[in-house]
């Protein structure tokens, strides 16, 4: 049975790592490289980094900072925010990350999917998705934009179809209704997702114990669960998360100690 993977979130914001509620009222918490050191000892098996104003500002990523994060860390990396070319993933690439979120820019040019996996492989093609409940959409929940502050037409369903169709290997789903409160994850969209296409779905938004954890990975079939606030917050290790799961019965990698 595939380990299901844990992996940490970092909002960026101006070098700093950032956290809000629902994309607003985001407080400074630390440090990002440093956060990311003390992540990847934890046992994560991934760590994200999201520059959150990336998009909004028309600017790229921060490569100093996925630099100095890349000699730090020895996970796998995912970088994303304002990623709008082929330079663009490219340089984040060479800069020390082995994934690239694409999410505003991919809405905006759905091609830059499909020239990023062909140029660099599918399996570093991540796309970033945030949806919102929206009763009109087809399938319910609509797609957003620029950190949650803009709507578009996209269906979530229609759109993770489509994108998985252009080259994206993986998805990160995230449920803006969900996002920070630590109520738990939007398991009805991750489901409708995970069952909807081939590749694999890590969930986000809205994880507060590791019930809620365990839940998006069973009943969500999530192949992965992003953290944020509550490791944040030193609630919890991602150490006490894994142990947590497999005494529930759920399949995740583990380190030996010594």
């Amino acid at each position: 049975m595939l380990k299901k993977r844990i992996i940490v979130c970092l909002d960026v914001k101006d070098g700093r790592t950032t956290k809000g509620v629902r994309f607003k009222n985001n407080a400074d918490i630390g440090d990002p490289v440093e956060m990311a050191a003390e992540y990847s000892r934890q046992g994560a098996d991934e760590l994200v980094f999201y520059d959150i104003m990336a998009s909004a500002r028309g600017t790229g990523p921060d490569l100093d900072l996925i630099k100095k994060t890349a000699k730090q860390i020895f996970i796998p990396f995912c970088v994303g925010g304002g990623l709008g070319t082929e330079d663009d993933i490219r340089a984040a690439i060479l800069a020390g990350a082995e994934k690239v979120s694409l999410n505003s820019q991919a809405v905006k040019n759905p091609d830059l999917i499909a020239k990023g996996a062909r140029i660099f492989g599918n399996q570093c093609i991540v796309l970033g998705m945030d949806a919102a409940r929206d009763d009109t959409m087809p399938c319910g929940y609509r797609v957003f934009i620029n950190g949650g502050r803009t709507s578009t037409d996209l269906d979530a369903k229609e759109w993770a179809l489509r994108a998985v169709q252009l080259g994206a290997g993986e998805i990160v789903l995230n449920s803006i209704d969900a996002d920070g409160t630590k109520e738990g994850y939007e398991i009805p969209l991750t489901r409708l997702i995970s069952e909807a296409v081939e590749v694999p779905v890590i969930a986000s938004g809205g994880g507060g114990s590791s019930e809620h954890i365990a839940q998006v990975l069973t009943d969500g079939k999530a192949d992965a669960a992003l953290i944020a606030s509550i490791v944040h917050s030193g609630q919890y290790t991602v150490r006490d998360i894994k142990n947590e799961l497999k005494n529930r019965g759920i399949p995740v990698r583990i380190e030996k100690k010594g």
